[in-house]
Formats: structure tokens, C-alpha cells, sequence
């Protein structure tokens, strides 16, 4: 069986496992569950703390993990990013009293306080930044005012907890994070079970993204719908009864839906409809 190791709490567990029901995989019932067994599928769930992840799967007893590619860098394991999965995106950034940093080269000599020592590090040793780093397990945003650093660095989103501290971003981001899946580093890329994973995984991601579009459009309006509609390889067009017609099908982006719906509607389109795909395979 192929064993996944799996989010079982924190910001990553529940879009994880939403995933992976949508690409039809069974999930556990109960979070006090650490391990379920999919026999249909013939995989093996294992649910751990997301920071262990990268560390099961560079051991070689698990196949693959999804976990934060923060969280990869971080642990300094021998595992590799194959797949980055849209969720749970977040950025890095150093932050200090406002007026204090204004770029890496101000971060020489200062104590950086953070609960990603590893990120950290790597990061300022890139850039020849000679810098203390002190780790902080939970919310850092303190560590400046009891003076035990100078600097923190931590994931930024509105901003508005380093506002609330009195603190503000410095220099450009350390890195953007999400959610990703991994597998050991030199392991076998053409595993058949973990190809077969991976198309259904990029089957959901394709799924949310696109939305199937029909509509109706006089042919001599054709190549200018057709334009607006390419599809991926080519649209579908079939002869309608009405002479002079045709039905034509294609996939677009749901971003861009209501636009391209508009655009059509003005060129003479008419009967047109989106709809949701669950899932498919490129």
C-alpha cells in the first residue's frame, strides 16, 4: 500500500483532508484517529503533527506527506517539494520596532527571534547576514518587547498582530509558503502509485479552478467566440439544428467567467451556462 502521512490538526488538516475526499480518497472520522487504511484505493493514512511530516518521509517509512513547504524548509529534512497544492498560503517576513530595520544588511549583529530558526538561518547565511537566531515556540511578537531579540520573523497576513505590538514588516519577504506534497529526496519519481496520487490530486486542483462553458453562437461568429473560449486543447462545436448554429463547449478559468460570459453575450452567444467540474484528468 502507499503510505501518506497527513495533517492531523493546525491550519493544513482540514483543507488536507478536503482534498483528499475530493480526490476519492476515504479520511478518518474521528480526529482522535491516527491511522486509517483506504483498501479500495490501497493507501495508508497516517495523521501526524505537520512538523513531523518532512522527518517520516526523508526516514523512508512513509512514501509521501502533505504538509507546508515552510515547514520542509524548516525541518532541514532529505525531502523534496513535487507538488504545490493552493492552500494554506502564507508569507514570511522580518519585522522590528518601526525605524529600527530597513533591509538585511541592518539585521548584522541583531538577535532574531523565531519559531522557524531553520527558514531563518539558511536564509540570512544566503545572504552573509551574521545574525543570532533564538527559537520561540508559538507567538514571537513579544520576543522585541522583553528584549530577547531585536528582529522577529514570522508569517505575515494582515499585518495586523505586528501592528497590535507595535512592530512593522522590514525588507522584502524570507520566503511564500503552501501547502505542498513531498516525497524522500533520490526516491523513485516514476513510482506508479504515486503518479496515480498526484494526477488525482492535480485533478482537484484543475477542478477548482475551471468551470465548463456552454453556450450557443451564430457560425459566422464562431472564430471570434472560439477566441474568447480556446479551451485547453481545442473547444468542442457541434452543429445545431437551426441551421446557421452551433453549441460550443470548452473549459475556462472561474476567474474569468463572468467576464468571458459578458464578452460572448456582446458577440451574439446566447444559452449560456457554467458549470462546476469534480474532478478530471489532463
Amino acid at each position: 500500500m502507499l503510505r501518506i502521512a497527513v495533517p492531523n490538526k493546525g491550519s493544513l488538516s482540514g483543507p488536507a483532508a478536503e482534498m483528499l475526499h475530493e480526490a476519492g480518497y476515504q479520511q478518518r472520522r474521528e480526529s482522535k484517529e491516527l491511522r486509517i487504511v483506504d483498501p479500495v484505493n490501497e493507501v495508508e493514512f497516517f495523521y501526524l503533527r505537520p512538523r513531523d511530516i518532512a522527518i517520516y518521509v526523508a526516514s523512508g517509512q512513509l512514501d509521501i506527506g502533505l504538509t507546508g513547504r515552510d515547514l520542509l524548509i524548516d525541518s532541514g529534512a532529505e525531502a523534496e517539494e513535487i507538488l504545490a497544492l493552493g492552500f494554506a498560503r502564507s508569507t514570511f517576513h522580518y519585522a522590528a520596532k518601526p525605524g529600527t530595520i530597513g533591509g538585511l544588511a541592518d539585521l548584522a549583529g541583531k538577535t532574531v527571534a523565531t519559531s522557524y530558526e531553520g527558514i531563518v538561518a539558511a536564509h540570512l547565511a544566503e545572504h552573509g547576514i551574521n545574525a543570532a537566531v533564538v527559537h520561540l515556540d508559538g507567538a514571537v511578537e513579544t520576543a522585541i518587547q522583553l528584549g530577547v531579540a531585536q528582529v522577529i520573523a514570522d508569517v505575515v497576513e494582515t499585518g495586523t498582530s505586528l501592528r497590535n505590538a507595535g512592530l512593522e514588516v522590514a525588507g522584502e519577504p524570507i520566503m511564500k509558503s503552501e501547502a505542498v506534497v513531498i516525497r524522500r529526496t533520490g526516491a523513485d519519481a516514476d513510482d506508479l502509485k504515486v503518479q496515480q496520487f498526484l494526477r488525482r490530486l492535480q485533478g482537484v486542483l484543475v477542478a477548482r479552478t475551471y468551470v465548463m462553458m456552454d453556450y450557443d453562437c451564430r457560425v459566422e461568429q464562431l472564430e471570434k467566440a472560439v477566441a474568447l473560449t480556446p479551451g485547453l486543447e481545442s473547444p468542442t462545436v457541434s452543429p445545431l439544428h437551426n441551421e446557421g448554429w452551433v453549441a460550443v463547449r470548452a473549459m475556462v478559468p472561474a476567474k474569468e467567467a463572468q467576464r468571458i460570459m459578458d464578452d460572448l453575450y456582446d458577440i451574439g452567444a446566447r444559452a449560456i451556462l457554467t458549470t462546476a467540474i469534480h474532478a478530471c484528468r489532463l
